[in-house]
């Protein structure tokens, strides 16, 4: 069942349940907040004892101190030198050796290190290091450090004996040369984490009863490092003591679930026309859906970036294809639906009910481009004086006050006008028509009109007239009237196929006196086929379509209908083939089109323009239509239809009233009796 409830149950389930999947769930933080803004919920009163753990500057400022000043732990490696002797060459002279080996015991009594220790002391990075000897540290300067190379290189450069010279060349000391003082990572790293571990440690604890921040306290790092340090403990005590979280989950079903329920209820009794259509009733689901999305999305990578959302998008839309009522009504179940994931509810409310009013009675009927760029100018401004005015409000003060936010809201309000853009994708994928594309396909320069101008002149000033009159009746009832000016202008381009059959269009010459009138009316009746046609190659969206296939409805071609009756009196005549394939009218405004259509054409063949005339010509159209059940299946009322009359006749007048004789000579006539 297309319109059924349980469809419309099932859309708005589909939601809840999209909505709720989303929504923050019982294991996630209890509490929204940032640093540096106000904390907006009441007094939060300690539970249990919680240890007041160094905040993140402090832990920070502790880390640069101590790598700054950290002194690394090395190890005296004193049989080091004896090796490295030992694998010296035995010469032919064992002065050589010994000569040798006294210059390098004196370096290394100095102490070698490797060449990274030894940048880091050309640096002054480490002008001291510890030294571990037999679990006793002890502290020396590094000062007198030196490395493998520049043990080598020194030597090289001392040794004046070219004897000893050579010797030192054939011992290759480069390759047995190692640092007698090594670091040792594992106690420096060890004895690094204690340092740190010292500095940060815990500075208290807010006892059992006490206050962990009052309500409107700025939250300063220490604050939010207490925040965090108890819900991590009222998590852990949460899953010790196995609290449902199934009941908190709940909660959330049934808040969504009433906000959406009351959308519904709100469709049925006060917007009959998207409740009863699924695939308004739809677009109107997916737009809350789609943009609870956003702002969450946005929450989860920027703190507080559901203010980034531009959710004033909603309204417009909104706006564009229904009304300002259901516009508001909409946005503000979206707010409420996205309060539950910000950290300041009462804000986040506030700000967009102003914007969304601001919204609706700076829009109105949105017929330009530039309409939409003052719309987000003016919600920028009612963003900017709703924020001041709520941290006045809620402080007393500018204490709350951030540039971060406004920036947040201007970011907002600029990208409202991407709803230029996604209205053109709502009307491709739900068939919606938006005023803006109606005047766009109101101008005349269009390729089809152009082309409607240019072969059937007469169709073309017959549309102009029709789409006038039908503007005046539809302006009357209340209907839409750029659609139906819209409508009218293409309700023929179908005769643009065959435009010398069509009365207007002749000079003198009927081609359907040479024709059966079967065959005329064949032709006549096809022009409905053919404009479908061309409307599919122009694009023309499916609403325009419909007054190309019902201004005619289920009439009949009665003029052609009425001469083969004439022409076969014994026959029982069958009407079908002088019968338009339809449908009638489905709405007030393809049923306005109708009857000016007919009104409009027939009004051309009056002999007088009085109003007697007139009144009688619109009564026996539109009555004859009535009677003959055209427009049994349309949204019109009876009320209408003489509102309907009353705009023609007054528009007929004005078309056909009589005009004053103008002299042809600018002197009186002379007398020439005298």
């Amino acid at each position: 069942m297309k319109n059924s409830i349980l469809n419309k149950i099932l859309i708005a389930l589909g939601a809840l349940i999209v909505i709720v999947y989303f929504y923050p769930h019982p294991e996630a933080n209890r509490f929204n907040y940032e640093e540096g803004r106000p904390w907006n919920y009441t007094k939060l009163i300690a539970p249990f004892d919680i240890p007041i753990h160094a905040d993140s500057a402090t832990l920070m400022a502790a880390r640069d101190t101590l790598d700054a000043h950290f002194v690394p732990i090395y190890e005296l490696n004193q049989l080091l030198i004896d090796t490295i002797i030992d694998r010296l060459p035995e010469g032919q002279s064992p002065q050589l050796r010994r000569q040798l080996g006294s210059e390098l015991r004196k370096i290394y009594a100095s102490g070698v290190v490797d060449m990274s220790t030894k940048d880091e002391i050309a640096e002054h990075r480490l002008p001291k290091v510890r030294i571990l000897d037999k679990n006793v540290l002890s502290e020396m300067s590094t000062s007198g450090f030196t490395s493998p190379r520049d043990v080598y290189l020194y030597l090289d450069s001392v040794i004046t004996d070219s004897v000893l010279h050579q010797y030192f060349v054939r011992a290759n000391l480069q390759n047995i040369l190692l640092p007698n003082y090594t670091r040792n990572e594992e106690e420096s790293r060890r004895l690094y984490e204690y340092d740190y571990l010292t500095l940060t440690a815990d500075r208290g604890i807010i006892l059992q009863g006490q206050t962990i921040i009052d309500k409107g306290a700025i939250i300063s790092s220490q604050d939010f490092t207490n925040l965090q340090t108890y819900e991590h403990m009222l998590h852990q005590l949460d899953n010790n003591q196995n609290q449902s979280k199934w009941l908190m989950l709940l909660g959330q079903i049934l808040y969504v679930g009433l906000l959406l329920a009351s959308m519904l209820l709100y469709f049925h009794f006060f917007a009959p026309d998207v409740y009863d259509n699924l695939r308004k009733l739809t677009f109107m689901f997916s737009l809350v859906t789609l943009f609870f999305l956003v702002g969450v999305g946005l929450n989860y990578f920027v703190a507080q970036g559901v203010y980034i959302a531009p959710m004033m998008i909603v309204p417009i839309l909104v706006m564009v294809f229904f009304d300002g009522r259901t516009a508001l009504f909409v946005t503000s179940i979206l707010t409420l639906i996205c309060a539950g994931v910000t950290a300041f509810a009462l804000e986040f409310i506030f700000l967009q009910s102003c914007a969304a009013v601001a919204v609706v009675f700076s829009l109105g009927e949105l017929s330009r481009r530039s309409q939409l760029l003052r719309t987000s100018a003016i919600v920028m401004i009612a963003y900017f004086a709703s924020y001041v005015a709520l941290d006045l409000l809620m402080n007393g003060s500018f204490e709350g006050f951030t540039w971060r936010m406004m920036a947040f809201l201007a970011v907002n309000a600029a990208l409202t006008s991407m709803a230029y853009i996604l209205m053109f994708a709502v009307e491709r994928m739900f068939g919606f028509i938006s005023v803006v594309t109606l005047v766009e396909l109101a101008d005349i320069n269009t390729p089809i009109l152009m082309r409607l101008s240019n072969e059937c002149p007469g169709t073309f000033q017959h549309s102009i007239a029709v789409s006038n009159l039908a503007s005046d009746a539809a302006a009357r009832i209340g209907a839409n009237v750029q659609l139906v000016r819209a409508g009218a202008l293409y309700h023929d381009i179908g005769k643009i196929m065959n435009p010398a059959f069509f009365t207007e269009n002749q000079h003198g010459v009927n081609p359907h006196d040479a024709l059966p009138p079967e065959r005329s009316a064949a032709i006549v009746i096809n022009h409905v086929a053919d404009g479908l046609q061309l409307a599919d190659k122009a694009g023309l969206p499916e609403i325009i379509r419909s007054f190309i296939c019902e201004h005619h409805g289920r009439g009949m071609a009665k003029y052609f209908y009425i001469t083969y009756c004439r022409q076969h009196p014994d026959e029982d005549v069958d009407k079908t083939p002088f019968t338009y394939p339809g449908p009638n009218p489905q709405s007030r405004e393809t049923s306005v089109l109708m009857m000016a259509d007919s009104v409009e054409a027939a009004s051309r063949s009056l002999k007088e323009h009085t109003k007697e005339a007139i009144t009688e010509l619109v009564d026996r159209i539109v009555d004859g239509q009535i009677a003959d059940g055209l427009h049994n299946e349309s949204t019109l009322e009876f009320r209408d239809v003489n509102k309907i009359k009353e705009a023609f006749i007054k528009r007929l007048m004005t078309i056909y009233h009589s005009r004053i004789a103008y002299p042809t000579s600018p002197k009186p006539a002379e007398n020439h009796n005298n």
